[in-house]
């Protein structure tokens, strides 16, 4: 915490590389899920093929991802991007499954009953129904990047990651404890502002 305390600049430019990191691969990875989690909802076969393609993605460790990426990529931000929205995948597609399919069948067949075309039905019946879901999505996905993020610092992408790289380094324990306690800090406010959204559009 001393450190904290001492280091308020250094602090807020990693905390600010951080968010950059987590908010452009959420970014990402929600232009991605949210399409084709619509097209899966109504095409079993899709969805078990991208399920299983999410899954073997997920299951690779982050520093061999990062790995793999450098050496098509290179060094910096996007290429931690890019694994990060990787990583989001499997979360954000498979809760847009379940949101666009929570959304009844009578429901869909009343607003084609009403006129409605398929843009309109996606836009003002199906996506505000399935929006509780979506961001219950968001969340976990959130909660899950602010701490991948971390090891993002170890291919000079920035982020909170460099304060446990470098004490880990340097054998300075304050450093590590500093990161560690911003990144969980970090978790925490995403968490109870997004959980506290969920609640809100679900009423």
């Amino acid at each position: 915490m001393r450190w904290i305390a001492s280091h308020p600049g250094e602090l807020a430019t990693l905390l600010g590389q951080h968010l950059a990191l987590v908010a452009s691969g959420l970014a990402i990875a929600l232009a991605l899920a949210l399409p084709l989690g619509y097209l899966a909802a109504h095409r079993r076969r899709l969805e078990s093929q991208l399920a299983a393609l999410f899954g073997v993605i997920y299951t690779i460790p982050s520093l061999a991802l990062l790995a793999l990426l450098v050496t098509a990529l290179g060094l910096g931000f996007w290429t931690a991007v890019i694994a990060l929205a990787a990583y989001a995948q499997m979360i954000l597609f498979r809760n847009a499954v379940e949101g666009f399919r929570s959304v009844g069948q009578p429901i869909l067949e009343a607003a084609a009953g009403l006129g409605m075309t398929d843009a309109q039905r996606l836009w003002r019946v199906e996506l505000p129904l399935a929006l509780p879901v979506l961001i219950g999505g968001l969340r976990i996905a959130t909660v899950s990047l602010i701490a991948i993020a971390s090891v993002a610092a170890w291919i000079n992408a920035g982020g909170l990651g460099v304060l446990f790289f470098d004490g880990i380094h340097r054998n300075d324990v304050e450093k590590i404890v500093a990161g560690s306690v911003a990144s969980a800090a970090l978790a925490v406010i995403a968490d109870t502002f997004l959980r506290g959204l969920e609640r809100l559009v679900k009423v």
